[in-house]
């Protein structure tokens, strides 16, 4: 059985697990119709039960990136398809402020994309 998502979070470093703490907080205070669920060892987001996006941390280098499964059909500046097709990827520094305003501009294209 694959253990919760709390425990996943719960079970990082710091700065990183404030940062994803953070980045968690953000994506379900965006609506009340988006949930999570941890799958492969990775908590994914939920918009109305269709898969929204997911937070990616490699702790080996230390990457953190949150992947919007429909991101070919948004345009934002922030966002990086770095060859995928479908996905795009928001690449996030656990050192430095996240811009919550593109993160919400992102989200709201992101759920309009569904």
């Amino acid at each position: 059985m694959q253990e919760s998502v709390d425990h996943y979070f719960n079970s990082l470093d710091e700065p990183e697990r404030s940062c994803l703490l953070y980045l968690r907080k953000l994506l379900l205070s965006f609506s009340d119709k988006i949930t999570e669920q941890r799958k492969f060892n990775t908590p994914f987001y939920y918009y109305n039960k269709k898969w929204l996006c997911f937070i990616s941390y490699n702790p080996k280098i230390k990457e953190i990136y949150i992947s919007f499964v429909n991101g070919y059909k948004i345009n934002h500046l922030d966002l990086l398809s770095e060859g995928r097709k479908k996905m795009k990827i928001l690449r996030i520094n656990a050192d430095k402020d996240i811009d919550v305003l593109s993160l919400s501009t992102i989200l709201k294209l992101a759920v309009e994309a569904k």
